[in-house]
């Protein structure tokens, strides 16, 4: 009986896995870089390197910026204000725009405009060029993109699903698991595999359980509605639960339609940092500017703990007089949720923390990429001798062969490109921060096509080698794009470590491909010595080449 619930979850963790493999590389890559995209995005905007902090109290900057969005955006339907914090030096102002009155509402997404303000002067800081930055490969690794983002989520939300099956599915399976994570047989073909795979997946086996539950945790509100259907009923139901949970969504309301001088917001500030014995604000939303019913919403910058809850304090936008208090006082259930939210973000670890996470999540990415060679490996085994006689390869075995190729050596030259792209693109040009996706998801693309072209050994190591010249030569790009890099922080002691650090994670980066890469070269040899020396010995290469 153990043996057949074994073998039937060996069955359920091959194609659980499988089915959703390229997309959960995606997933691992996107959400692991995430770790640190408040630095990738101070790297991608090079002007700000020399930028020196200026200590301005936050009820003088929020003012600065309040009179920048009143000659910016005067009918906008909401205003938001990022305060500076340890890990960004700039406050970023932003606001969503009414849908035009001649044509269909618009998304969210697309109405949403933001710049960077200087603190000293608040005014806008021309110089500094236009880019998502990290925050894309945030948004990636859920909201995927060029799509609604209700569809992306669901995408997502089923592969971690099934991520979620594979994951439980191989612990029973592996009946080894533990021992087997401390044997590693180099060149035995599919053993070998199989022992990488292991060892990538026992390695950070709590980080991957924890990071695909807490992130199915993170949308549960999606995939699982009916609790708050049924205790919010009739039309409008949910939005009422998510103000009142969520201090982001608090004070949102409907605008009167009556024009209203908005409070001073600089006394508001003053009053919530005493109200929360000196706390930070973190974000400053003003809903409905203008109008007689708008509301000013300041929310604490967050504690380094475990819970993601944020409080919030409300306030009338015309009178100034204090209406709520949102997040202060949570039930259990919400500071449950809360922590295996925090958990998933991991904006309470310190540096060290959060680069354990970023190998940890590097690590899944070895796992899932592993296991997709390792299907490929077991199934060309099975197809040797019928290819030894002059068969083609089934067309299962070659297509994941060539996404294979395209999503694990592909999707780290989209990266790459990705950064290139920010420090090579024109500074003027239109709508930039989307060109430099645009690069990403068109390289990325050229890379999966040519692997469906060709899906061999030659492709995997032009690729991974595209990888690794693209990713090492990302450090000279900075050399000559920018004053700040990791030469200067090395030698000199100047400049910003994150910069130097984001440096140094490319060329590890690179360093790591370019070793992959050479381990084919050095078997691509072997191969045809092999051949040469034996032509007949057909079926024992493609054990090899496995």
């Amino acid at each position: 009986m153990k043996e057949g619930l074994r073998q039937s979850m060996a069955w359920l963790h091959t194609w659980s896995g499988l089915l959703v493999c390229w997309l959960l590389l995606l997933v691992f890559a996107g959400g692991s870089a995430s770790y640190f995209k408040d630095e990738i995005s101070f790297w991608m905007m090079p002007e700000l390197h020399a930028t020196q902090r200026q200590p301005v109290p936050q009820p003088l900057a929020v003012e600065r910026a309040i009179a920048h969005l009143q000659q910016q955006a005067p009918q906008a339907e909401r205003w938001f204000i990022s305060l500076p914090s340890s890990r960004s030096v700039a406050m970023r102002v932003g606001w969503i725009a009414p849908p035009p009155k001649d044509g269909p509402a618009g998304s969210a997404r697309s109405r949403f405009t933001s710049e960077l303000v200087d603190v000293t002067t608040g005014q806008k800081m021309a110089a500094v060029r236009e880019t998502r930055g990290g925050e894309f490969l945030y948004r990636l690794h859920f909201d995927l993109h060029y799509m609604p983002v209700q569809w992306a989520r669901w995408i997502v939300s089923i592969g971690a699903l099934f991520m979620l099956v594979a994951i439980v599915s191989g612990v029973i399976t592996h009946k080894r698991i533990f021992k087997d994570f401390f044997t590693f047989r180099a060149n035995k073909g599919q053993r070998s595999w199989l022992d990488a795979h292991n060892a990538a997946a026992v390695l950070a086996l709590p980080f991957h359980l924890m990071i695909t539950y807490t992130g199915l945790v993170t949308l549960m509100f999606m995939i699982m509605p009916w609790g708050v259907q049924t205790a919010y009923p009739g039309k409008g139901g949910e939005s009422a639960f998510f103000e009142e949970v969520f201090p982001n969504v608090a004070g949102r309301g409907k605008a009167a339609g009556q024009a209203a001088p908005l409070t001073a917001i600089g006394p508001l500030v003053t009053q919530a940092q005493q109200h929360w014995q000196g706390a930070p604000l973190a974000l400053v939303t003003i809903n409905h500017p203008g109008d007689a019913k708008a509301t000013v919403v300041l929310t604490r910058q967050k504690a380094a703990t475990l819970s993601y809850l944020q409080p919030a304090l409300v306030f009338d936008g015309v009178s100034g007089a204090q209406k709520a208090s949102v997040g202060e006082q949570p039930s259990n259930t919400g500071v449950t949720r809360a922590v295996l939210y925090g958990l998933h973000l991991g904006h309470f670890a310190d540096p060290w923390l959060r680069w354990l996470f970023f190998l940890c999540g590097l690590s899944g990415y070895l796992m899932v990429a592993s296991g997709a060679l390792l299907w490929a490996v077991k199934t060309r085994q099975k197809q040797a001798k019928a290819i030894a006689q002059g068969a083609r390869p089934g067309w299962g075995l070659r297509l994941v062969d060539a996404l294979n190729i395209g999503a694990i050596a592909g999707l780290p030259i989209a990266f790459a490109s990705y950064f290139w792209a920010n420090r090579l693109l024109p500074l003027e040009m239109a709508q930039r921060p989307q060109a430099e996706i645009n690069v990403f998801f068109i390289t990325w693309a050229v890379a999966a096509v040519l692997a469906q072209l060709r899906p061999g050994l030659a492709m995997w190591r032009v690729q991974l080698g595209a990888g690794a010249l693209l990713f090492a030569g990302i450090v000279v790009l900075n050399i000559f794009t920018t004053h700040s890099h990791l030469g200067v922080t090395l030698l000199l002691g100047r400049g910003p470590w994150p910069v130097a650090g984001f440096d140094l994670t490319m060329l590890a980066l690179g360093a790591s491909l370019g070793l992959a890469e050479r381990v084919l070269a050095r078997r691509q040899r072997r191969q045809r010595a092999a051949a040469a020396v034996q032509p007949g010995r057909q079926g024992a290469l493609i054990k090899e080449a496995a």
